[in-house]
């Protein structure tokens, strides 16, 4: 379900987005609602990463290298 919300923001700052908003196609409702999926989810996205990083903290890559040594082709 679906619910209207009130925010506040300065008249300028409103249209710039609505402008930007309209050179991507789409609205800047439709923004909001990807902002506020994104920022609810941020959390839940740090937790899988960090979880991935200890799966892989067994890869070891034999020290460190040089500029010239990770350039190599």
């Amino acid at each position: 379900m679906i619910k209207n919300i009130t925010l506040s923001a300065e008249e300028k700052l409103i249209k710039k987005a609505r402008e930007k908003a309209k050179k991507e196609n789409t609205s800047l409702n439709a923004k909001f609602r990807k902002w506020l999926e994104e920022y609810t989810e941020t959390k839940d996205r740090l937790k899988t990463f960090d979880r991935l990083i200890k799966k892989m903290s067994y890869a070891d890559s034999g020290g460190k290298f040089t500029r010239e040594e990770m350039n190599e082709r």
